[in-house]
């Protein structure tokens, strides 16, 4: 899954009175609290992600439904009691995009989230220690590169029934090498700077420094890359299911429903597609966003900030994406 090429956010260096001070590599704004809050897009994006969140998690608790069918309220169209309708079984639209949220979700941040540690690990390893280490580790990162992802998921999810941890583990394993090289070009970076001849000449193993300086250093790509990451893992899942060789029934996610209600389409019940529809390009668009708007504020890339406050737009969520 491709991650977009970024700027080191911040470079610890020694300070002159012997502490440690911060300085910002490439002249880059860096990833602050500050600098988030202050970045629509960013807000824009995070402020939906929350929304989709509670809707999925908090919802349920007081929007209460049955996930058993129930042939009298076949095809409902919306209204009273449903405000989404019914589907082919009989079960509230609504409800059932709150239960396939919950499994996008947890998908998506699960995949994120393991995928950019084991990067950041084995990409830090890798440019830390170079050499014959680096050049092993990375010819591994080649070969897991050269194969096409979501392919090779199809090709497993035929063969196999998979069920939501191994799909989770699947797209893991395959997800974590675009980002480990990132990492590992922001460690080369660093390796030059004084702040790592300073801590060797007073006495720091390799890993001390690795942990204490490079780590902390690549935070900013590793957040970047995780909300890509969360996008693309909701719509490898939803594309499974779609296809219908997602995990089996009773699993539910927001493509087991547009598989459903494509097959009611040209029978006019829309709000068995719609709905889902929205609802997954909502979120991965706000994900999308995120880390675009994640990326700007590491790279320090002001200019189109500066020129989105001279004048008005038609859009509150820009589609337009451009990588410094």
């Amino acid at each position: 899954m491709a991650a977009p090429e970024l700027v080191p956010a911040s470079v610890a260096v020694p300070a002159a009175e012997g502490g440690e001070a911060t300085a910002r590599a490439g002249g880059g704004a860096g990833l602050s609290w500050s600098a988030f809050l202050h970045n629509k897009r960013a807000m824009a994006g995070a402020i939906i992600i929350a929304a989709m969140v509670l809707f999925c998690f908090v919802g349920p608790l007081f929007y209460h439904f049955s996930l058993k069918d129930n042939p009298v309220l076949q095809d409902n169209p919306p209204g009273a009691g449903n405000p989404l309708g019914t589907d082919e079984f009989g079960i509230d639209v609504l409800g059932r995009l709150m239960q396939g949220g919950q499994s996008s979700l947890e998908l998506g941040f699960a995949v994120g989230l393991a995928s950019t540690v084991i990067a950041t690990i084995y990409g830090a390893v890798s440019g830390m220690f170079g050499g014959v280490v680096d050049a092993i580790m990375m010819r591994l990162v080649d070969i897991l590169l050269a194969v096409p992802t979501f392919i090779l998921l199809i090709i497993v999810a035929c063969m196999f029934t998979l069920n939501l941890g191994e799909i989770i583990l699947i797209l893991t394993a395959l997800s974590w090498a675009d980002i480990s090289r990132l990492v590992r070009g922001q460690v080369l970076s660093l390796r030059p700077r004084a702040f790592v001849d300073a801590s060797t000449s007073m006495g720091a193993t390799r890993w001390r420094i690795l942990v204490r300086h490079m780590v902390p250093n690549t935070l900013g790509i590793c957040v970047v890359t995780a909300t890509f990451g969360i996008a693309d893992s909701i719509y490898a899942l939803s594309a499974l299911s779609f296809l219908g060789i997602g995990p089996p029934p009773p699993f539910a996610d927001w493509g087991t429903l547009l598989t459903g209600g494509v097959d009611n389409l040209y029978n006019g019940y829309w709000w068995q597609v719609y709905p889902a529809l929205l609802v997954l390009v909502i979120v991965v668009v706000a994900f999308r966003q995120l880390g675009d708007a994640l990326n700007d504020i590491v790279s320090g890339n002001r200019t189109s900030a500066v020129r989105r406050r001279g004048r008005r737009r038609m859009s509150l969520v820009p589609l337009a994406t451009r990588y410094e």
